[in-house]
């Protein structure tokens, strides 16, 4: 009877714990549950597996919240090898822009219409700029 008791107990607690776990990894949050309705419009990613990963992103979003767009920023893939950088990018800019590799990765005409800019370096280093290409 004891050990019956026992098991029960135990059996109890593992089955709480499975459910604790399944719980936290279906209802964490996505890019989904942010707040500005962000589009991915743009994507480049470098085709060099032997050296460092560049990948830029260019994505509409329909309000300033730099909160978020921060933390849409963090939801992007990273790695060790690379480097990872987001353009916020004002909903009524015109067309898709093209994305390349450098220093200069937006289209300067996309410039007046960019919100921010976030970028992880391989390093790990996190940076966000609001309004990155400011005009006179």
């Amino acid at each position: 009877m004891k050990g019956k008791m026992l098991y029960l107990i135990f059996a109890v607690i593992v089955g709480g714990l499975i459910a604790s776990i399944m719980w936290s990894t279906f209802t964490q949050e996505g890019v989904q549950d942010l707040r500005g309705n962000f589009k991915r419009l743009a994507f480049y990613r470098n085709e060099n597996n032997t050296g460092p990963v560049e990948r830029i992103y260019a994505v509409s979003v329909s309000d300033t919240v730099w909160g978020e767009m921060k933390k849409y920023g963090e939801f992007m893939p990273h790695t060790k090898y690379g480097n990872t950088k987001v353009y916020f990018l004002k909903e009524e800019a015109p067309g898709v822009p093209v994305l390349k590799p450098g220093k200069e990765n937006l289209e300067a005409e996309y410039r007046e219409y960019c919100l921010g800019k976030y970028e992880k370096d391989a390093m790990g280093q996190v940076s966000f700029i609001p309004r990155p290409f400011k005009l006179p």
